[in-house]
């Protein structure tokens, strides 16, 4: 859990939420469904798609946690209206994935896919920002399997929903299309700065073609 902040700095940290945020001290747990088990032996982490080779590409658990390890200092924005600010994420980069196994040229979006079918979709650039890490730790502990062991990944310029927990893998995709919030009324981009929540907010070209 977060510590209590003082005077001093909550003013700071105040002035670096996003409109309509809320500074959180701790960590609350949210997510939807039950919190899958964990077998390493059964787990993989799938790159499909419009891949640049045209293959699938998988790595056992084991193989995924020797890939290098990289931090981001990050906050984390929760479209309930939390803020979580200065958090240390360990794991993976996601560019590290995009050097490893390449999207095809003409892939402009990646479908995030995790435990029970759930998936996000992003734009390839939000994916490919330095700061989207594949997380396995927060501040130098292994994340707990509420708060999404072993994998969840974080996109820090985003509403956290586009951060899906359990990930298990991502699918390269040449044309958009929704996922699990986004087909439920969520904004299919999610910028916690210009305060993209819903999906009645959405401008043209902002969500797939119908």
């Amino acid at each position: 859990m977060g510590q209590p902040e003082n005077r001093e700095n909550r003013g700071a940290a105040q002035s670096e939420l996003p409109p309509g945020q809320r500074l959180q001290r701790g960590w609350p747990v949210t997510h939807y469904g039950p919190v899958p088990k964990f077998k390493p032996e059964r787990w993989e982490f799938r790159v499909f798609g419009a891949t640049a080779d045209g293959d699938k590409h998988c790595w056992s658990h084991q193989d995924f946690s020797a890939l290098p390890f990289s931090s981001v200092v990050a906050d984390l924005h929760c479209v309930t209206k939390f803020s979580m600010l200065g958090a240390e994420w360990g794991g993976v980069q996601a560019r590290a994935i995009l050097d490893l196994a390449p999207p095809a040229p003409d892939a402009t979006h990646v479908m995030v896919w995790a435990e029970y079918g759930f998936s996000s979709n992003l734009r390839l650039a939000d994916f490919a920002s330095e700061h989207t890490l594949f997380a396995t730790h927060k501040d130098g502990e292994l994340l707990t399997a509420e708060h999404g062991f072993p994998l969840r990944l974080v996109v820090p310029h985003l509403y956290a929903w586009k951060g899906p927990k359990w990930v298990r893998g991502i699918e390269y995709m040449t044309a958009d299309r929704r996922g699990f919030w986004e087909e439920r009324g969520y904004h299919n981009i999610g910028d916690p700065w210009s305060e993209q929540r819903y999906s009645y907010q959405e401008e043209p070209g902002d969500g797939p073609e119908l």
